[in-house]
């Protein structure tokens, strides 16, 4: 089974990226990989933002210290008014 859960259904944002050759190709690999694991085709754009999702998911220290940015520490940061 690939690492990739199926994808769930979500509303948009369009940004543009740029992608070397090699990955690319790399990324078409994974797509058919994915087609054959859950037996249904899905665009590069849908897999890309699955995996860049996961990828913050599981990403530790970045929802660490984002978290800590969004919950003010009441000694330091005092709310101005």
């Amino acid at each position: 089974m690939i690492k990739l859960a199926k994808l769930p259904e979500r509303t948009l944002v369009r940004i543009t990226l740029l992608l070397p050759p090699a990955l690319h190709d790399r990324l078409v690999r994974y797509a058919s990989a994915y087609a054959e694991a859950y037996g249904v085709d899905k665009p590069l754009p849908e897999l890309i933002r699955a995996m860049l999702s996961n990828f913050l998911d599981s990403d530790r220290t970045f929802q660490k210290d984002w978290s800590s940015r969004l919950t003010p520490d009441r000694t330091t940061n005092r709310s101005r008014d």
